[in-house]
């Protein structure tokens, strides 16, 4: 979902590519949203990004709107909790989407993402019931527990997926970069419910979990909703 990866398509016609994407494969609150709102979408590199609005509703007015997540992860020191100070949002949008189950139901998953040219983050809020501590089980090995403001929480690593899109509508696609995503209960109590916070590098190097960390401690304070108990 990133500019600089179209821009960096070697061999692909022009004018047979519209737009190039990175998705979190496997996040737990991952979902193709965003890409549509990439598309044709204009920038100037010389200015910080602003957040786009989405273009879809939320499902209740009692949930946080992907709105709300932008505006809280587009900070102004956003890049300076990346390390990298110089820099500044390239692009930015929210999205008021959901998971759809087997029986019909849906979950919702609003979210934000945020690119710079140097790293892309992404936000999301889920509102199911499945304690942190619970997907961390599941997981086991494979995770690494960590305490984010005093809410359960877990380090994890997925691949990212390279999709591009022609202008046929078709999309290919081929392995990514390596994500690296911070999973925080929605309260201190693990409840049912949690944020995703997944950072991942156009140049493949994994985000270290310390920048993961500083930026929870600072974004997630600052959505609505969000439980400091």
């Amino acid at each position: 979902m990133v500019d600089e990866i179209a821009g960096s398509e070697k061999g692909m016609s022009a004018g047979a590519q519209v737009v190039a994407a990175v998705v979190v494969v496997g996040g737990l609150l991952g979902a193709l949203w965003g890409v549509g709102d990439l598309v044709g979408k204009p920038y100037d590199p010389d200015k910080p990004a602003t957040c786009s609005p989405s273009h879809s509703a939320p499902p209740t007015s009692q949930i946080v709107t992907g709105a709300q997540m932008c505006a809280a992860l587009n900070r102004p020191d956003l890049p300076a909790l990346l390390g990298t100070p110089d820099e500044h949002a390239v692009n930015a949008w929210g999205n008021d989407g959901a998971i759809e189950h087997a029986d019909g139901t849906k979950t919702a998953t609003p979210g934000a993402e945020v690119g710079l040219k140097s790293h892309h983050v992404k936000l999301s809020s889920s509102y199911d019931r499945f304690p942190v501590a619970q997907l961390a089980e599941l997981l086991g090995t494979t995770v690494q527990k960590q305490t984010v403001l005093g809410h359960p929480a877990f380090f994890s690593s997925d691949r990212t997926l390279a999709l591009t899109f022609n202008a046929g509508g078709k999309s290919s696609s081929q392995p990514g970069v390596m994500a690296r995503s911070l999973l925080v209960a929605k309260d201190a109590k693990d409840g049912g419910g949690s944020y995703e916070l997944v950072v991942w590098r156009p140049d493949g190097m994994l985000p270290d979990d310390a920048t993961l960390t500083r930026i929870a401690e600072q974004v997630l304070p600052t959505v609505p909703g969000w439980s400091a108990s």
